[in-house]
């Protein structure tokens, strides 16, 4: 599963960038979503690299996440169906390949940059084990 965070505002978006974000649920500045990884959802991720950023997500930090912020958002109720529990939302999504969304709060500590790219020192783009620290930063 790949976890994505909406870094960027709206303003200055291009149109088509705009379509894809709204595709992946990144509506709002420090929303989150996690999808599987599937060659459609990278192909999107990669389009939309310069607002957001994204990684794998431990099974961990996907369960705290769900403890934590899934209460807050009831449009994803309906793709869990009955299902109660952290972990029973866990298990359906990491078996089903259902994609979540979250609501976050600004990272503790701040962002380095939302201009420069994660390897230039800078928070967007690709960024692999590293998307857990910021979400833990977030919750």
């Amino acid at each position: 599963m790949l976890a994505a965070i909406r870094l960027r505002g709206r303003v200055g978006v291009r149109k088509e960038i705009q379509d894809t974000l709204k595709l992946l649920g990144l509506r709002k500045k420090f929303s989150c979503c996690v999808v599987p990884e599937e060659k459609t959802y990278l192909g999107m991720l990669k389009k939309a690299k310069d607002y957001i950023t994204y990684g794998e997500i431990e099974k961990e930090t996907l369960k705290e996440l769900i403890e934590k912020r899934f209460k807050r958002t009831p449009t994803n109720l309906r793709k869990i169906g009955n299902a109660k529990s952290p972990e029973e939302i866990l298990n359906k999504v990491l078996q089903e390949k259902i994609s979540l969304h979250f609501s976050l709060h600004p990272p503790r500590g701040g962002l380095q940059s939302i201009k420069l790219g994660y390897k230039q020192g800078g928070d967007l783009g690709y960024r692999g084990k590293a998307i857990n620290e910021l979400i833990k930063r977030m919750l």
